[in-house]
């Protein structure tokens, strides 16, 4: 039996370097595995024979970028913390977003965040829980379902690419009141766009509610997202009314303080 040739995990056309390639793709498939991989599972995901992944995922373990557990499956490692938190510390609009997280928190009782484009998604790179007993936790480097959150909705109106919604496969029913149809979402994007700031009631959670704002950068694109979240029984539609305004000032000083001039556009 012929052993299995590897086979890049790279565009083709590009100048790349093909093992870093593959290296990129075994570190996306252990994110995805919350249990790790194999050797052999690993290899069969990323298209290389088992003696590769074997050498591949030795050299990210001695870097201590993957793990290797008693069962001898791989994990990825805990420097991946300490990268994730120099990357985070690098973003200006989270220092400078930290302070206004938390004035939110002290006027509203409820959880600020702060979200930033990436990648065509809108990623929660810091939040400021909430000071009631009961708190809406946020979890900072998740992704917002775009159709199905205030955060998402601000990214599908602000956004680059704005008005391109998801396709209609990826619209996932996550309670009754998610927006799976494209017409309905189209039309509630709009809004979002005429108005400057989104809403999201019981569509990701039922028991949720949550508002969100875009925070313009230099020149005047979407820089980040500003958002409110919290228990539907206390964020009623009455108590939102009241909340906004905290909301949008938060988001316009934001604007401000990153150079912002005019009104937020999509790219």
């Amino acid at each position: 039996m012929a052993e299995q040739t590897d086979k890049p995990s790279v565009p083709s056309g590009r100048r790349t370097v093909t093992s870093v390639g593959r290296a990129i793709a075994a570190i996306d498939e252990l994110a995805a595995a919350s249990d790790g991989l194999g050797v052999n599972e690993l290899a069969r995901r990323i298209e290389v024979n088992p003696s590769s992944a074997s050498r591949l995922l030795a050299t990210l373990e001695q870097s201590g970028l993957v793990t290797r557990q008693r069962s001898g499956r791989y994990r990825l490692g805990l420097r991946f913390v300490a990268l994730a938190d120099r990357v985070l510390a690098s973003l200006d609009v989270r220092e400078l977003a930290r302070p206004h997280l938390h004035s939110l928190v002290e006027q509203t009782g409820e959880t600020a965040t702060l979200s930033i484009p990436a990648a065509g998604e809108a990623v929660t790179v810091d939040f400021v829980p909430g000071s009631s007993s009961v708190v809406s936790m946020a979890r900072v480097g998740r992704p917002n379902p775009l159709h199905a959150t205030a955060i998402g909705k601000v990214m599908l109106a602000f956004g680059a690419g704005a008005g391109t919604l998801p396709p209609s496969d990826g619209l996932t029913r996550f309670t009754e009141k998610t927006l799976i149809e494209h017409d309905v979402l189209r039309d509630a994007v709009e809004t979002v766009r005429r108005a400057g700031w989104a809403e999201a009631v019981g569509e990701r959670e039922t028991d949720l509610a949550a508002l969100a704002a875009p925070v313009r950068g230099a020149p005047d694109r979407l820089a980040a997202i500003v958002g409110l979240q919290g228990p539907l029984a206390r964020m009623t539609n009455a108590r939102r009314r009241e909340m906004l305004p905290l909301l949008l000032d938060v988001a316009a000083r934001l604007s401000r303080e990153l150079g912002a001039t005019g009104q937020p556009t999509g790219s």
